[in-house]
């Protein structure tokens, strides 16, 4: 008889880059852990705990999820950063005989369940006291999984099932799957962002991977009504939303720009229209940073790809700020970025057809060379601080939630 124990309904969840971290490592696993703790609580009877520098998820005895309600465990486990793989896996006790009768029963259910006719063992003594050597406890439970289910043969080179066998102090743990997840690093390890939220493809996806790297996220979201829609702005939310099923609720800060554009239009030249709009836009979401203590800024940029996002222009942009910009798409290919909106979810409501603040007065031959000397003339005609103010104060903010 094989010992009594909740096989079924245990997830091994491995860190990444957090594994990496050397003294700081518990600190980060402290973080992930908690992350993982917080996603759970929407599942009734799920917990999560840290051992031996792995973290596992584990149903209660009387909770039975079935496949439907692990797979999605596994996927809202998969969303969060820090997270580099996940394997559901029977647990059983560390003795020989117990691995093997596990073994043999893991490998019936792969038979009866897909046809499995083939197999590996690739076994790791994590516990180095455990009296069998790795090669030694691989080349035993397979013979046991042979003697046990006699339709299987070995192939050591492209076998259907690769089954691990993962000895450790008090327990083990046998699995064939290495589901990936997204890596980075656990939010709120590494400050805090003011992101640049549009409707396009790209600031989302640029949210996405600074929120990757361990950064909380807070937006501002600028538009031009009555020239954009109350639905590009309700579009804007939903796509933050599925932002927020990564990085967890925010706030993001919503300013009609219009009253800056329109001065600008009356007062400029109209090919430097798009990099003074863009510089003002830069101004209010560092007035917004420092009063939410953001450490740095965050936008979708990408070099070369419109007029404002030349060499040029964005140096112009930068010189409008003393807060660091984080740029993290500026050097990916367009097919890559739309590539990973599809992959996080965020590209189907991006390239809905509504309206954007940035083509409202859009230049028929914008500059793609401005000089600062001549951008810094311009905005002297404008009274650049009470506009700026006058943004600011009539922010509207709005709590943003993951979308369900």
């Amino acid at each position: 008889m094989t010992d009594e124990l909740n096989r079924e309904h245990i997830l091994i969840v491995r860190c990444g880059e957090v594994a990496l971290k050397g003294m700081n490592k518990p600190y980060f696993e402290r973080m992930l852990l908690e992350r993982i703790r917080k996603l759970l609580k929407k599942f009734d009877g799920v917990r999560a705990y840290r051992h031996e520098g792995l973290i596992y998820v584990r149903a209660d005895k009387d909770m039975n999820p079935g496949a439907e309600g692990r797979d999605r465990i596994i996927r809202e486990v998969g969303k969060v950063f820090g997270v580099a793989s996940i394997s559901p896996a029977k647990e059983c006790l560390s003795t020989m005989e117990s691995i093997g009768e596990t073994a043999v029963e893991y490998m019936m259910e792969a038979i009866e369940e897909r046809g499995v006719k083939t197999f590996k063992v690739e076994a790791k003594r994590a516990d180095k006291n455990f009296p069998v050597k790795s090669p030694d406890i691989a080349r035993q439970i397979g013979a046991a999984v042979l003697k046990g289910c006699k339709v299987l043969k070995v192939d050591v080179h492209n076998p259907d099932v690769r089954l691990f066998v993962d000895v450790r102090h008090d327990m083990s743990y046998i699995y064939q799957d290495k589901i990936p997840g997204f890596g980075g690093l656990p939010l709120g390890t590494n400050g805090k962002g003011m992101t640049l939220l549009s409707g396009g493809i790209d600031s989302p996806v640029a949210t996405w991977m600074m929120a990757k790297r361990g950064m909380l996220i807070e937006a501002v979201h600028f538009h031009s009504f009555p020239y954009t829609s109350q639905r590009a702005r309700e579009k804007v939310e939903e796509l933050a939303s599925l932002v927020a099923t990564y990085c967890g609720r925010f706030k993001m800060h919503v300013i009609n720009i219009l009253p800056i554009q329109e001065q600008i239009v009356e007062n400029c030249p109209e090919e430097e229209t798009t990099i003074l709009v863009r510089r003002f836009m830069m101004r209010i979401a560092q007035e917004l940073a420092r009063e939410t203590e953001c450490n740095m800024l965050i936008t979708g940029e990408n070099l070369g790809q419109v007029a404002s996002q030349t060499a040029e222009a964005l140096t112009v942009t930068d010189a409008s700020v003393n807060m660091p910009v984080m740029r993290p798409l500026i050097g990916m290919d367009k097919v890559d970025i739309m590539d990973l909106a599809r992959e996080i979810g965020t590209y189907e409501k991006s390239i809905e057809p509504y309206e954007d603040c940035c083509t409202v007065f859009l230049p028929k031959h914008p500059t793609t060379k401005p000089k600062l000397e001549r951008i810094l003339e311009s905005e002297s005609r404008l009274d650049c601080d009470r506009l700026i103010r006058e943004a600011v104060e009539s922010r509207e903010t709005v709590n943003i939630y993951p979308a369900e």
